[in-house]
């Protein structure tokens, strides 16, 4: 079996220290920065991702997995950047104002990384200010919003508005999500997209990215 498909099972494992010998030992076999992060980790990210949305795997497993994920994907960053190896796109995310809750949002985050994107986390409680201006400054393809409060959900549309009034709507998908959100939500307050778990936001996010 190749080094490359060892990584993707050993992640899918969330067998974080075993990353510490083989993705270094990969390199040394001549694989590029850019095979062992998309044929490996990638890779190996997407069945969680999978296994998660088909509930054959729990948050536990992703968790660790992620953590595989972050350990190889940090060793590699020195070569992916000498290799000109870009994210697939930009998305800032965080949980709105007023909203101390983030796990799913930490989730949703954890699988964006996995699936090759840039991911700007602003935490919680986070002003409707702050996801605008780190959408402009940083030229975020996508916004993702947390909410679990049925309570903060409001905030939402603020933020749907405030992207209008910045007149970076046409250029930002908002994507929103947490347990009292839902599609009847998100078409009232003009948002792009809702989804129930955290694989489809990520894969939502991605074919955003890439249009």
């Amino acid at each position: 079996m190749s080094i490359i498909n060892v990584i993707s099972e050993k992640l899918q494992a969330g067998a974080a220290k075993e990353m510490k010998v083989l993705v270094p030992k990969a390199l040394e076999e001549g694989f590029s920065a850019k095979e062992i992060l998309e044929d490996g980790l990638l890779a190996g990210m997407s069945v969680v991702g999978e296994k998660f949305k088909n509930n054959e795997v729990y948050v536990p497993e992703v968790l660790v997995a992620a953590r595989a994920m972050k350990i190889g994907s940090n060793l590699l960053k020195p070569y992916l950047v000498s290799d000109d190896v870009q994210p697939q796109g930009k998305v800032v995310i965080g949980t709105v104002a007023g909203d101390m809750h983030d796990i799913g949002k930490n989730l949703v985050a954890m699988m964006l990384e996995g699936k090759g994107l840039e991911v700007i986390d602003l935490g919680v409680d986070v002003a409707v200010d702050d996801f605008v201006n780190t959408a402009i400054n940083e030229n975020c393809r996508v916004i993702c919003l947390s909410a679990l409060l049925t309570t903060t959900m409001p905030v939402m549309k603020d933020i749907v508005k405030a992207c209008e009034d910045a007149g970076i709507r046409d250029k930002v998908k908002i994507m929103i999500g947490g347990a009292p959100v839902t599609q009847g939500y998100c078409d009232e307050i003009g948002a792009d997209c809702f989804t129930p778990d955290a694989a489809t936001a990520a894969d939502a996010a991605l074919a955003f990215c890439k249009e």
